[in-house]
């Protein structure tokens, strides 16, 4: 399937109140499927400053002009300023993406807490902080969601775990070349995940000569030959719903141009079946452009197939 599944993370009250409504005017436009994965609970952004410490977060924030993307308020939520409720200030324009023919689905609760501490974190604050979502995503859709998206690519063997107890359908909360069936602990799960395959925006500027006025170029020359089984990109409603949005409407001009369907992880996840599907390890590990470690994709183990149970 030449097909690019658009992955839209919305991390803020900002992003979802004024980059959702602008991605979903863009995307009606070209016609686009697109996947929303929305944060639902506390816009805590402030806290994220503790990253500071962090290899590579400095130079992160100098590329990508933090400030001018998500606003001084932003940035003091949950420290100088309490963090406002997403869900609840913001669920007519959650609701309003799904009326106008969009998958919706769930990328975390609490944005800075996930990203943060989910990797040392217990099963059971895992548990808790993926139910909040769940019942925040249902009270505002009125039914479950399908389809689940981590923050910053942050998951652990609970988190992996209790998405096939919450009947998701597909998931997409890793890094990685094409989709898969994540074996967790010796266990192949029951959900896919549908890495995200492609470099992001934030990713790319900044390093080697990369601008928002070349950019796009460069995406759409590493999406010149497609793989077989289509890619996943992941754009940020902060970023490229924002001051980004001239060159996402220059990629989906180009990828339409370049002969992909444009589609939710749910169209690109349809046309797979999984029992077809490698098994493959979750790894923690570094990507160019982005600190931390983060979920990746695995090498396929041998002579293995996936459950169909």
């Amino acid at each position: 399937m030449k097909a690019i599944a658009l992955k839209i993370d919305v991390d803020t009250l900002r992003g979802t109140r004024e980059g959702v409504p602008q991605l979903q005017s863009l995307l009606l436009k070209y016609q686009a499927g697109a996947t929303f994965l929305f944060s639902l609970g506390p816009d805590h952004t402030g806290r994220a400053i503790k990253r500071v410490f962090r290899k590579g977060f400095l130079g992160k924030v100098q590329r990508t002009s933090v400030l001018e993307h998500y606003g001084l308020k932003t940035l003091l939520y949950g420290t100088l300023l309490p963090g406002p409720d997403i869900g609840i200030q913001a669920a007519g324009a959650m609701q309003a993406v799904e009326a106008a023919g969009f998958e919706t689905g769930i990328h975390t609760w609490d944005h800075v807490a996930w990203q943060d501490h989910v990797a040392q974190a217990t099963d059971e604050w895992t548990e808790r902080q993926m139910s909040l979502a769940e019942s925040r995503f249902k009270d505002i859709f009125g039914h479950p969601a399908r389809v689940h998206g981590a923050a910053g690519w942050q998951m652990n063997n609970a988190a992996f775990r209790h998405l096939d107890h919450a009947g998701m359908t597909w998931a997409s909360d890793t890094r990685g070349t094409g989709p898969f069936i994540p074996v967790i602990a010796g266990q192949p799960c029951r959900c896919p995940q549908l890495p995200t395959t492609l470099p992001t925006l934030d990713e790319l500027i900044g390093l080697e000569g990369l601008t928002p006025s070349n950019v796009a170029a460069h995406l759409l020359g590493l999406t010149e030959h497609p793989p077989a089984q289509g890619h996943v990109f992941t754009l940020h409603a902060e970023l490229e719903g924002m001051r980004l949005l001239p060159v996402l409407d220059a990629l989906l001009s180009g990828w339409l141009e370049q002969g992909y369907r444009l589609v939710s992880l749910g169209d690109l996840g349809g046309t797979l079946e999984p029992a077809s599907l490698p098994r493959c390890p979750v790894v923690m590990g570094s990507i160019p452009g982005r600190s931390g470690a983060l979920a990746l994709q695995g090498d396929p183990l041998p002579d293995s197939q996936p459950s169909t149970q």
